[in-house]
């Protein structure tokens, strides 16, 4: 089988085990993917974050973040302001109920990470995230 199908089939089966979990949450893993950003970049001290941050860490395109973005926020779990900074851009927040999501989807993460891969060594899992990490140097650099 090619190692393009090998990943695709294992992005799918990841991806549908953490819908699972955003579901329940009532969102979508874009969803919660774009929050546990918003959410992590606020833990990281960032003073404003904005559409188009968002959009080059979740590789969206604007059009598509715009629609998620409005989605979340008739959730009720973000909220958009005026930046103080440039009035022409909307700061985007976590809602009180969504400041902190990041932990828990890192723990949803780790979960479903075990789940696949509890078959393996805690060796192969500790050298599937380290070729994981250097393939992901190289995609962050292009």
């Amino acid at each position: 089988m090619p190692f393009g199908l090998k990943i695709a089939i294992i992005n799918r089966v990841f991806r549908k085990k953490l819908d699972e979990k955003a579901r329940d949450m009532g969102l979508t893993s874009v969803q919660l993917r774009i929050l546990g950003s918003i959410s992590r970049l606020e833990a990281a001290g960032k003073a404003e974050i904005h559409q188009n941050d968002l959009e080059k860490l979740e590789h969206i395109t604007h059009p598509a973040m715009t629609k998620h973005i409005r989605q979340m926020e008739r959730k009720g779990v973000v909220q958009c302001v005026s930046s103080e900074q440039d009035r022409r851009y909307k700061k985007i927040t976590c809602t009180e109920q969504t400041a902190e999501i990041y932990k828990m989807i890192l723990e949803h993460d780790r979960e479903v990470f075990e789940e696949l891969c509890g078959n393996l060594t805690s060796e192969q899992k500790k050298a599937i995230i380290q070729l994981t990490d250097i393939i992901m140097k190289g995609i962050d650099t292009e």
